[in-house]
């Protein structure tokens, strides 16, 4: 570790289905204030694409800067050097905390190089009620709405602020007093890893988040009107999307408003002259774009395109339209701190962009995901062999995606087609087949890469998913991820 380091200590800050337009950074129509004055100090990287389009397939990238499956044909990281894990031998303090991601637990190999680590995913009780609430999320949610013109009555009689969420499997709370602590006991340098949730389908915002971002028209009736239609599974109309996107803004702005508190905490500890904080989505939220609710297998915008900022005291604010990958986020913070990054990571540091305004490389993104035998099977996918491996690259201008096992293809241009919705993979133009010619190599190789993962694997006897205890796949069944 060198001593000459532009900051003593990194946060990383991920939320969970962060789309790029939730943002005020990325839309001028969105309410975030906290994220948007970070972004005016810092460094935004407009065209930022995640690795994946789930939390299992894009966190290897943004925790270990390697591929999904590339180590062992399986999710997580247990195979490869963490960034927690790089950094701790190196000297620095970490923590890390998780909302309640059932995906991001030591099970995956993600408490790997953490002095502390908390994934909050507690035990959900033996009782038939607490598991059969542990697996519907959404009845939960119908019954804390139900209740929750009498708490709110408690909690104003009490003094409290009306900032609590509808839904407290959140864990919004539980992660801001960790984080809180840790930054009270750390040492320097240390490294700060947390993860919200709220953004993640259902969508239960505290009232006071939904009035800041809209007129105040979905009330707690509606609120519930748009989780009963969409949670058993009734055709949604424009009036119910509405009020989801309305939902999913107020989950943003309450996410928005944990980050001021802890970017408070590091003032109020005197750190925050000395803290590189970097925000970043997983991936995104698709509203029907492309027929579909929350985040099934696909590789569009709606699910790839994310916020990715970086704001280190001192450099100067920039906007970079050249694009990046996720990955790019451990080698970035291994700069930052002064860490040599390990070879196995595939990521370039961004630390050049963001302290002296370097170009970053501009090279095509790749993002990969896996499709069983309909899009909205479940479980979700948790090897490659559990469906189709679907790839694509992304350039300035073009989004290639192939469907390696059935060999089918698709072509965006997006300047004119921003959602993806003509295919001109067809299309006799010299522009198309140029993008074809230099994108599905990378497929190729991508997918070679994969493969052999996962033949190694097999051949070794890692292959196949280590059993899951039970409280873990009920928490994963409430995410949606059975």
């Amino acid at each position: 570790m060198t001593a000459d380091t532009p900051v003593s200590n990194v946060v990383l800050v991920t939320v969970d289905s962060l789309r790029a337009d939730a943002i005020g950074a990325y839309d001028a129509e969105r309410h975030t204030p906290v994220m948007d004055e970070l972004a005016e100090r810092g460094t935004v990287f407009e065209r930022a694409f995640a690795n994946g389009n789930w939390t299992p397939f894009s966190f290897p990238s943004m925790l270990a800067s390697r591929p999904v499956f590339a180590d062992s044909g399986e999710i997580g990281v247990e195979n490869v050097p963490t960034l927690a894990r790089t950094l701790s031998d190196s000297g620095v303090a970490t923590g890390g905390f998780n909302a309640a991601n059932g995906f991001l637990t030591s099970h995956w190999g993600y408490d790997d190089g953490f002095d502390e680590f908390e994934p909050f995913v507690a035990s959900v009780g033996s009782s038939i009620y607490s598991k059969y609430l542990a697996t519907h999320p959404t009845v939960e949610a119908w019954l804390q709405l139900a209740a929750s013109p009498i708490r709110r009555i408690k909690s104003r009689l009490a003094g409290n602020a009306d900032d609590r969420p509808f839904l407290d499997t959140s864990r919004m709370f539980d992660v801001e007093h960790a984080a809180s602590d840790f930054l009270e006991e750390a040492s320097e340098p240390f490294f700060l890893w947390v993860h919200y949730m709220d953004t993640h389908t259902p969508y239960v915002p505290a009232p006071r988040y939904i009035r800041e971002v809209s007129s105040g028209l979905v009330g707690t009736h509606r609120m519930l009107h748009a989780h009963t239609r969409t949670g058993l599974g009734w055709e949604v109309g424009e009036r119910t999307l509405d009020d989801l996107r309305t939902l999913y803004q107020a989950a943003a702005r309450q996410v928005d408003a944990s980050v001021g508190r802890l970017l408070e905490e590091l003032s109020a500890n005197g750190l925050d002259d000395e803290t590189a904080v970097i925000l970043a989505g997983d991936h995104g939220e698709e509203f029907q774009e492309h027929g579909h609710l929350a985040h099934y297998p696909k590789l569009y915008d709606e699910l790839i395109h994310v916020p990715l900022v970086v704001d280190v005291p001192g450099a100067e604010g920039r906007r970079v339209e050249e694009q990046v990958a996720l990955d790019s986020i451990p080698p970035t913070v291994a700069s930052l701190l002064g860490v040599d990054a390990p070879e196995e990571w595939l990521g370039e540091s961004l630390a050049p962009t963001v302290l002296d305004g370097a170009t970053p490389a501009d090279d095509p993104v790749v993002s990969v995901t896996v499709r069983g035998e309909d899009v909205t099977a479940q479980p979700i996918p948790r090897s490659l062999a559990d469906g189709d491996l679907l790839v694509s690259v992304r350039d300035r201008d073009w989004v290639y995606i192939q469907n390696v096992d059935a060999d089918e293809e698709e072509v965006y241009y997006r300047p004119e087609d921003s959602t993806q919705q003509r295919n001109r993979a067809t299309d006799a133009d010299e522009e198309v087949q140029a993008v074809l010619d230099r994108s599905r190599p990378i497929v190729d190789a991508h997918a070679e890469l994969l493969r052999a993962a996962e033949h190694d694997g097999a051949r070794d006897g890692e292959g196949g998913d280590e059993a899951v205890d039970e409280d873990l796949e009920a928490r994963l069944s409430a995410l949606g991820y059975r």
